[in-house]
């Protein structure tokens, strides 16, 4: 589970970098890189609630 929240960590980071690229900067490839990250982090976001009701049991 910490391996988990890491990578969370991680992708929460490189979305927050890009899309500020983005906004900021205005660019473009970095607005691809951040809906990419947003996606993988609506993923682990779904498995870390999978795993924390699992070991809440």
């Amino acid at each position: 589970m910490k391996e988990l929240v890491a990578k969370i960590n991680a992708e929460a980071a490189e979305f927050a970098k890009n899309a500020e690229a983005q906004v900021v900067k205005g660019n473009k490839a970095a607005g691809a890189r951040a809906r990419k990250a947003a996606l993988a982090l609506m993923k682990d976001l779904k498995e870390f609630r999978k795993v924390s009701v699992e070991a809440a049991k």
